[in-house]
């Protein structure tokens, strides 16, 4: 399944500047479409196409996963409360003192699989921002499932040395146990933050142009990576930060997609594969017991040719025994002189036994072998009825239809 990862453009902070330009105002009110940078990957290990696009001209996939620039999230860890539903009024109002905008307009993110009374770190970012993207990505068909930092606070310090935009000075992006931060490369305060006794080593890794500098500046090689590159990292980390009232709202065919969608995700692999297993052990089983079945029938088809081939050694052909069996049966029952069920005599004596004694003998009576039709002008529901039962009760059926009473074995119509 194909994966978009889709860089949302970093927000733009200059609030005078953009007061004191209306003409980039104007042009969001004219609707302009925005662009965004975006990369294909397949198999998630590597990037199979990237570029940049309005989101109308976006290229089609499987997953769509929006990555937030690291300028755009910042970092708190704190004890969560015991608030269930009402958990993001309960974080606005636990981090109030230490925010610089107003709650209302901030967005919360919790650290995967955390709950109240964990202590856990808590993503901030605008939501007014958040939601004109989505609410122009949906506009344009594209649905985003997630929405990423680029960066965590992780027990594995990483260390990424870029060139931020518009400057010309190389700038560290530091995330470990302790959170994450942006630090300039120049002076000595940025190795004294980073030297971390006990800590495991820090991966680091270089966009191209900053690679020779950073090595350089570590004294050893670096992993050199694109910003494509880079975000392939979020495919299989656990942060989502769509969550309280950005939290995905589907239905019908779009909810059982998600709900596909999150089952391909790495988390979810025992479940695929226990899903997978559950499904072959079935198929196994009732391919099993259909062989078994198949079996049981060849025995039983088996048995009855040789019954009737032992029985009747005339008989040479086998085509269906049971039929077959039947008229050997019914040929030496006439020529012993017997009476059968299906013979006038017998369908006469069931008749005879269970006749009301309150009706008169039948006026007119009609035989063919195996069924007797009887006159039965003026019988009453009731007197058909239990007529019917008394037969019944001796192995007969009875169909009473226009003044007329069919007697014939039950089950003779199973049997021809």
């Amino acid at each position: 399944m194909s994966t978009l990862l889709l860089f949302l453009p970093p927000r733009n902070r200059l609030r005078a500047a953009e007061r004191a330009t209306p003409a980039a105002s104007d042009m969001a009110r004219a609707g302009t479409a925005r662009e965004y940078d975006w990369a294909l990957t397949a198999d998630g290990r590597q990037i199979d196409r990237e570029g940049r696009s309005a989101a109308t001209a976006l290229p089609a996939a499987g997953t769509v996963i929006a990555v937030v620039a690291e300028s755009d999230v910042s970092w708190r860890q704190l004890v969560l409360p015991h608030a269930g539903r009402q958990m993001r009024a309960a974080l606005a109002g636990r981090l109030e003192e230490s925010l610089l905008d107003e709650p209302d307009s901030l967005h919360f993110a919790l650290a995967p699989d955390s709950s109240g009374g964990d202590t856990a770190w808590v993503a901030i970012a605008s939501r007014p921002w958040l939601m004109s993207h989505l609410a122009e990505l949906d506009a344009a068909q594209v649905f985003v499932d997630r929405i990423a930092p680029l960066s965590w606070p992780d027990e594995v310090p990483r260390g990424h040395v870029f060139e931020p935009h518009g400057s010309d000075e190389l700038a560290l992006r530091w995330s470990h146990a302790g959170g994450v931060a942006t630090l300039p490369l120049q002076g000595s305060l940025t190795r004294q933050l980073i030297a971390t006794e006990g800590a495991p080593a820090p991966q680091w890794t270089a966009t191209p142009s900053a690679a020779t500098a950073a090595e350089r500046w570590l004294g050893h090689a670096v992993s050199v990576q694109t910003p494509a590159q880079r975000a392939l990292a979020v495919i299989d980390n656990g942060w989502d930060l769509r969550q309280f009232e950005l939290a995905p709202r589907a239905r019908g065919v779009r909810a059982l997609r998600l709900f596909a969608r999150t089952l391909m995700h790495n988390p979810w692999k025992p479940v695929r594969i226990g899903l997978l297993l559950l499904i072959a052990v079935e198929v196994l089983g009732l391919n099993y017991r259909a062989w078994h079945l198949q079996r049981e029938i060849s025995a039983r088809r088996d048995s009855q040719r040789s019954t009737l081939t032992s029985a009747f050694p005339q008989v040479r052909a086998v085509l269906d025994a049971p039929v077959q069996m039947q008229k050997q049966l019914d040929l030496l029952r006439t020529s012993a002189g017997a009476v059968g069920d299906a013979d006038l005599e017998a369908l006469l004596g069931a008749a005879a036994t269970a006749w009301p004694a309150d009706r008169p003998p039948a006026d007119a009576l009609a035989f063919e072998p195996g069924r007797l039709t009887l006159a039965a002008p003026g019988w009453t529901p009731p007197q058909i009825d239990n007529f019917r039962s008394q037969l019944q009760s001796d192995g007969w059926q009875l169909d009473a239809s226009d003044g007329k009473l069919t007697l014939s074995r039950a089950a003779a119509q199973g049997r021809r």
